[in-house]
């Protein structure tokens, strides 16, 4: 199985659902994620405000935020090779990177 890391920008949440607004895409990408888990695929996060140390010692970003700076964030990370920069993945990118059918993305009925 696919393993995916996405490398978020400084932000207070993951979910998108902190501050005086929602953060529609990030909501989204907060659901997928929930919804990879349930079919038990894991999607990790780090986020610069809550795991600073792991964009020092993980190379490949080290070396991107030092060449492009913060807007490259966010990073989609498959099997150790950076797929997407400076933006979630899409619902389609989602399947297609994790090799996962359409339904994975999608909430279990209950």
């Amino acid at each position: 199985m696919n393993q995916m890391t996405i490398f978020d920008p400084a932000m207070c949440c993951s979910t998108g659902v902190c501050g005086p607004s929602v953060d529609k895409n990030l909501l989204r990408v907060a659901t997928i994620i929930d919804n990879l888990d349930q079919n038990g695929v894991k999607v990790t996060r780090h986020n610069p405000a809550s795991d600073p140390k792991i964009f020092i010692h993980n190379q490949t970003i080290k070396k991107l935020l030092n060449k492009k700076g913060v807007d490259i964030l966010p990073v989609t990370v498959v099997n150790d090779e950076v797929v997407k920069t400076k933006d979630y993945p899409s619902d389609q990118e989602f399947i297609q990177y994790l090799d996962v059918p359409e339904d994975y993305i999608k909430a279990k009925a209950h």
